[in-house]
C-alpha cells in the first residue's frame, strides 16, 4: 500500500510507546498536509496550528486538571424497541473494519468519489476479511453505532456499502468527537447510554483514552488478507452481549490477557 495510506489517528506520544492491545507495537501514522489531512480522520497537529472547533461538540479544556461535564443534548437518540436490553457497541471505521487509500488499488472492494475543494478524488477501500460475518452478527446482538473520526463526505458512503444489513443504528462523525492533545477522541458519555453497558471496538486506543475501560482493542488492519481479528472477536462478543455490566468481564480479560 501507499506510504500516504488513509489511517486512523495517532498521537505524538502513542508513536512512541507500545498502547496498542495485544503486545503490538502501533503503526506509525503519516502525516500529511494535503487531501489526506481535510478528509480522512485523525492527523498529528503542531502546535502552531489552530485547534479545529467542532460543530456539535465543545472544545475540550482542562482547567486544574479537571475534564468539562458532558452537554445535555446526547449525541444518539432514544433506544428503538428493537434494541431494548442491548448493550451499545461503538464500532470504529478506519483500520478497524476497512483500509482506505488515495492510491489506486487492483483488488479494492469499493471506489468512493469525494470532492474536495471543487475537485473529485476517487478513494480505494478495502473490507477487511470477515466483516461482513462480523457485522451481521454484531448487528443481531447489539445496538451498534458507527463512530469515525473521518469526514461524513467519505464516511457516510463507504457505510452505506459496508452495512449491507442494517447494522449500524446511528452514524457519528468526526464532528462527534473532542479534541483532545492532538486527536479526536471519542467520547463515550455523551452517547445518552449507560456506560456499564457501552462497549468501544477501536485500533487506536487515543480514540477512547476517556474511558478505556469500556474497550475491546482491535489490531490495526491494512492489507493483510490472511487477517482473522474479527472473526475472533465475535466469540467474546457473543459472551459481551449477554452480561449486565461490562466493566467486570473487560477487567476479567485484561486480567488474563
Amino acid at each position: 500500500m501507499d506510504s500516504s495510506a488513509v489511517i486512523t489517528q495517532i498521537s505524538k506520544e502513542e508513536a512512541r510507546s507500545p498502547l496498542r492491545g495485544k503486545g503490538e507495537q502501533p503503526s506509525k501514522k503519516p502525516r500529511n498536509r494535503g487531501i489526506l489531512q481535510s478528509l480522512f480522520c485523525c492527523l498529528c497537529h503542531d502546535d502552531a496550528e489552530p485547534v479545529p472547533i467542532n460543530n456539535n461538540a465543545p472544545l475540550l479544556v482542562e482547567e486544574n486538571g479537571t475534564v468539562p461535564k458532558a452537554p445535555a443534548k446526547y449525541l444518539l437518540p432514544e433506544v428503538k424497541a428493537q434494541d431494548l436490553g442491548k448493550i451499545c457497541v461503538v464500532i470504529d471505521l478506519d483500520e478497524t473494519l476497512v483500509h482506505s487509500s488515495f492510491k489506486p488499488v487492483n483488488n479494492a472492494d469499493f471506489i468512493i468519489p469525494v470532492e474536495i475543494d471543487g475537485m473529485v478524488h476517487q478513494v480505494y477501500v478495502l473490507k477487511r476479511p470477515h466483516v461482513d460475518e462480523f457485522l451481521q452478527r454484531m448487528g443481531e446482538l447489539f445496538e451498534c453505532v458507527l463512530f469515525t473520526a473521518s469526514l461524513a463526505k467519505y464516511a457516510d458512503p463507504v457505510a452505506d456499502l459496508l452495512d449491507k444489513w442494517g447494522s449500524f443504528r446511528a452514524r457519528l462523525f468526526r464532528e462527534s468527537c473532542v479534541f483532545h492533545r492532538g486527536n479526536y477522541v471519542k467520547d463515550l458519555s455523551r452517547l445518552g447510554r449507560d456506560l456499564r453497558r457501552v462497549l468501544i471496538l477501536d485500533n487506536s486506543p487515543a480514540s477512547y483514552v476517556f474511558h478505556p475501560d469500556n474497550a475491546v482493542p482491535v489490531a490495526s488492519w491494512f492489507d493483510n488478507m490472511g487477517d482473522t481479528e474479527l472473526q475472533d472477536l465475535l466469540p467474546f462478543f457473543e459472551r459481551l452481549s449477554r452480561v449486565d455490566d461490562v466493566y467486570s468481564v473487560l477487567k476479567q480479560q485484561r486480567t488474563e490477557s
